[in-house]
């Protein structure tokens, strides 16, 4: 929403001028860093107990998790990077999904979306560096948490030891790594600051410690010089020392934990991190790799809406806060974009949507979350002092010269060694609270005790769930300086050689901070009665030297941008990366997003993204005369009442959005065509040419009971998706049912069928698998003739940790009055050895006779098809599965970036009656599960690239009934949102369909 800026020079606002006596200032001589370590094969990443340095400069690492896989189309890859960088970040965390790189045995595919290369240009290209996490074990609610699945059937030794067996099949999958890697790490001028070893593990016993070693060791001998890092699922002490120990240790902690369903309802704080750490890592840099971004949501949730609520601003404002007054210095969000489960990779306790509540939502948009770690990323990206603090202490010690009038305000003071600056970071004691409190604090300042606020009545205000960092004797820019702010600061820095701070904060509180400024000390406050809101030039340099300072509320604040501007020399190293490239910057306020600013000459050109007409604001070098946005002119002016001043100015402007009420066209989803997608429980059916199935040992699990043939679809090549079984037998007319039990994770369904009898479905809403007799209806059973029971199974995924040998299949069997005399199987086309469609991937497809035949891919040949709506069910209204396939064409205009989504049934997350599954594929590419009877999703965006935006697309609905009973589905494409803008153009790779032996 565009938001009204009104500027005032403030010579007003200036409360009082006051000079301390200098008897009672305190004086900091830099003191010599502690030794610092590296991983002995380069210097190029170092650390001591505060940072992490990269290239000799001391780096806080403000990072978020992106998962490349779960977003398939390369050139929205750097969407997400420019977004990170936007809100101040300068880390990525990124998974590589073992299972999808490596998909069988000898085989490595680092094709396509699957490639690292686009990686590491996009994040070059940004100027946001990379900490890989290349597992092989990742978790990552993904199916057997990322290990390749045959290696969960092919291998027996236990899964992520040190076992000969298990070294085998991860070697060459790591070694690809280190190949694509060495020449993308920051030791050759690429965005690879670390390697993380594995995931989540304990040290304990001394197997898993090896397993480590040995990872370690390929790595270190391959060409990986970065340090090997890990992350501890909570304060389990693993792998800082003794075998197996990486360089740089880290803590996983998701305080809020997984439950959306009563986002208002807290946790508190966790208040140790810092003694933890002072106990069992003191000697290095403080590293969370995974702290709460946002969380999953299991099938039958809430919904990722309600853990956008869990998590919301109010979260990380006090969360994230907390991890600073614990002097964490290396800090990675999990998830900031989570993205999309597409095809088989989820394990079982996930559903598609992977959205994770984050900053960015699975359909790229930002969230409200998204302002908030700006102002926080802003903060960190401005203030060089706060990257080596020593924490003095808190509320519960007497050592840090910092007491407050309320015991309902919590404070810890971290404090600059080298230059006195402090940073008291103050929450709520109950950090849980929703009332608001006031306090004076008293804190240590190089003019002594100082009681502040010192002119406003009301104090220090906190809402309800609200932190702040109150300042002393902060340094911005070259020489600038405040004595001490209980404002915010969302900017500070050099820009044109001025000296600016930008500070800011909710218009319902009262703000007050002391400049220092030519040898005196300028005190100004704001409170609600004062200020109207909107942005304030407090303080403006009337001679070279002098400091700029502005002011604003907390809302005004977050439309507000700090693009860094590259060096404009082309051999500069790191020339995209803040602090390491440039050190130049500009202001940017209004737009929804600013991607990247660059100057030319006198030409400043913005790209960025808008969702609606809005006023421009910016502060730019005085050299600045022109202003390009997306490469058209915008007029631009000096800003209204705004003084001139030497070497920056401010300007202003307008953006007007194009984008009328239907600009883009939605078309509805009509035409369909139909055919029967389970000719396997019709009479007559062929499975001549399926596995047979008749194996007797397994690496999974003993089968519960049976006559000792194993029925797990991974032991035969299917470890994802729809797997189908049909048991022959020879009809004598004593067989009266079949017992089985399925087992398929987490929210799966299977049907069985006699021949072409229906006998029923079954469920695993809460459980992975289930057991049940299937009858045999009288005369079902062909009597001196071959008899078929078809089993179609819904495969969930793998599940994680150390149950990813799981038994999907039929665990389980007996035919009641007789005996099973063949067994067959059949999942995706060619399995993982042989599957076709090699751009997307092993995950994509399943054993539907539809998947097989290739119904979803563009281009196939529907013409001979039933015309059928997708909301007339199948035909007769009985159990089975159907294929639904129509096409649609889009015209989104050129520069405009589009977000759609299929919906299901308007929406409703488990409608009545509905008792059916179903597939949706677009151009392609499984997109969604849609599990109506369980929910919650019914909404399924789909990004361009998978769309194509101004050409024809095809979408296909597999539909699965899982009772005799009628369904009724409906789906619609809508619009969720569109912006001008955008990364740029989007390759499409939807190959079409092609001929299936």
């Amino acid at each position: 929403m565009a938001r009204l800026l009104s500027l005032f020079v403030s010579a007003a606002l200036a409360v009082a001028l006051l000079v301390w006596p200098t008897t009672a200032r305190l004086r900091f001589a830099p003191r010599a860093d502690p030794p610092r370590k590296s991983t002995g094969l380069s210097d190029v990443v170092q650390w001591d107990n505060y940072t992490l340095f990269i290239d000799g400069q001391r780096v806080f690492l403000h990072s978020g998790e992106f998962h490349t896989f779960r977003l398939p189309v390369p050139d929205l890859w750097l969407d997400i990077f420019q977004k990170m960088v936007a809100a101040g970040l300068n880390g990525v965390s990124i998974y590589i999904h073992m299972a999808l790189t490596n998909p069988a045995p000898g085989v490595l595919d680092f094709d396509d979306w699957r490639a690292l290369e686009p990686i590491w240009t996009a994040a070059e290209q940004a100027g946001i560096f990379i900490v890989l996490r290349p597992g092989p074990y990742i978790n990552a609610e993904t199916t057997a948490g990322g290990l390749a699945l045959w290696s969960t059937s092919l291998t027996s030794s236990e899964l992520r030891t040190n076992a000969t067996d298990i070294e085998e099949s991860w070697t060459p999958y790591v070694k690809e790594i280190i190949k694509l890697t060495e020449a993308a790490q920051v030791s050759n001028n690429g965005p690879v600051i670390a390697v993380q070893i594995d995931n989540e593990y304990s040290q304990s016993p001394v197997t898993r410690a090896e397993y480590f070693a040995q990872l370690e060791e390929t790595y270190t001998s391959n060409g990986i010089v970065v340090p090997l890092t890990y992350n501890d699922p909570g304060q389990g002490r693993n792998f800082i020392n003794g075998t197996g120990a990486v360089d740089i240790y880290g803590l996983d902690s998701y305080p809020q934990g997984f439950d959306c369903s009563n986002p208002t309802r807290w946790s508190p704080v966790v208040t140790n991190y810092h003694q933890y750490h002072e106990e069992v890592d003191p000697s290095t840099v403080w590293y969370m790799p995974e702290f709460q971004g946002g969380s999953f949501d299991p099938w039958g949730g809430p919904g990722y809406d309600q853990c956008e609520v869990l998590t919301g601003p109010d979260f990380q404002d006090v969360f994230y806060k907390e991890n600073w007054a614990s002097n964490v210095k290396m800090i990675s969000y999990y998830m900031l974009y989570g993205g999309t489960n597409w095809g088989g990779i989820a394990f079982p306790g996930v559903y598609t949507s992977y959205d994770y509540g984050s900053s960015i939502r699975e359909d790229r948009a930002l969230s409200p979350k998204f302002d908030e770690l700006k102002r926080q990323g802003l903060f960190l990206r401005s203030s060089p002092e706060f990257k080596k603090t020593d924490w003095i202490g808190d509320s519960t010690t007497a050592t840090s010269g910092v007491t407050s009038s309320s015991t309902a305000a919590f404070f810890t003071l971290l404090k600059n060694p080298d230059t006195g600056a402090g940073f008291v970071i103050v929450r709520q004691t109950d950090s849980t609270s929703t009332s608001p409190i006031a306090f004076n604090i008293t804190v240590p300042t190089s003019a002594g005790a100082l009681t502040i606020p010192k002119t406003i009545s009301t104090g220090v205000q906190l809402n309800g769930r609200q932190s702040k960092v109150i300042l002393t004797d902060y340094t911005f820019g070259n020489a600038g300086k405040l004595l001490y702010s209980t404002a915010n600061v969302l900017f500070a820095g050099a820009i044109g050689g001025v000296d600016t701070v930008f500070l800011y904060g909710d218009a319902d509180q009262g703000h007050e901070f002391a400049l220092l400024s030519g040898g005196k000390t300028s005190t100004f406050a704001f409170t609600p009665a004062t200020f109207p809101g909107g942005l304030k030039v407090v303080s403006a340099p009337k001679a070279s030297g002098q400091p700029l300072v502005l002011f604003a509320d907390t809302n005004t604040a977050s439309t507000f941008f700090a693009p860094h501007v590259p060096s404009a020399a082309a051999d500069v190293k790191f020339r995209n990366f803040f602090q390491f490239g440039t050190n130049e910057t500009v202001l940017v306020g209004g737009p929804q997003l600013v991607r990247n600013a660059t100057v030319a000459g006198h030409t400043l050109a913005l790209r960025g993204d808008l969702n609606a007409s809005v006023p421009l604001t910016l502060l730019v070098p005085s050299a600045v005369s022109t202003v390009s946005w997306n490469g058209k002119a915008v007029a631009v002016r000096p800003l209204a009442g705004a003084p001139s001043f030497p070497g920056a100015k401010l300007l202003s402007g307008s953006l007007t959005f194009g984008l009328g009420a239907g600009s883009i066209a939605v078309p509805a989803l009509t035409g369909w065509k139909f055919a029967d997608s389970l000719p396997e429980a019709a009479a007559g059916f062929d499975d001549g040419a399926w596995t047979t199935a008749d194996h007797t040992t397994t690496n999974i699990t003993a089968p519960l009971f049976g006559d000792g043939r194993v029925l797990y679809g991974c032991d035969y090549g299917f470890c994802e998706n729809v797997v189908l079984w049909r048991g022959h037998f020879t009809g004598a007319g004593a067989e009266t049912g079949a017992n089985l039990t399925i087992n398929g994770g987490s929210a799966f369904a299977a049907s069985v069928f006699l021949n072409d009898v229906f006998l029923g479905s079954t469920q695993g809403s809460s459980s992975e698998q289930t057991n049940a007799l299937y009858a045999f209806p009288e005369g079902a059973v062909k009597v001196g003739a071959d008899n078929v029971l078809t089993v179609v199974q819904d495969h969930m995924g793998n599940d994680e940790d150390d149950t990813e040998r799981s038994p999907r299949g039929i665990p389980g069997f007996e035919l009641v009055g007789g005996n099973f005399t063949t067994w067959k199987v059949q999942g995706k086309v060619g399995g993982y050895t042989n599957y076709p469609d090699k751009v997307r991937g092993l995950l994509n497809e399943g054993g539907l006779f539809g998947e097989r035949a290739g119904w979803h891919l563009p281009g196939f040949d529907t013409s001979a098809w039933t015309p059928r709506a997708l909301s007339a069910g199948l035909p007769g209204g009985g159990a089975g599965v159907g294929f639904f396939v129509t096409t649609f064409a889009l015209g989104v205009p050129a520069g405009v970036d589009a977000m759609f989504s299929f919906v299901f049934d308007n929406g409703t997350a488990t409608p009545a009656g509905a008792d059916y599954r179903a597939l949706l594929f677009v151009n392609g590419w499984q997109y969604g599960k849609r599990v109506a009877n369980i929910g919650p999703q019914a909404r399924f965006p789909v990004p361009t690239g998978i769309l194509d935006p101004a050409g024809d697309n095809t979408v296909a609905v597999a539909l699965w009934a899982l009772q005799d009973a009628p369904v009724s589905p409906t789906l619609a494409l809508v619009l969720d949102g569109a912006v001008e803008g955008g990364v740029g153009p989007i390759a499409i790779n939807n190959p079409p369909w092609a001929p299936r032996s």
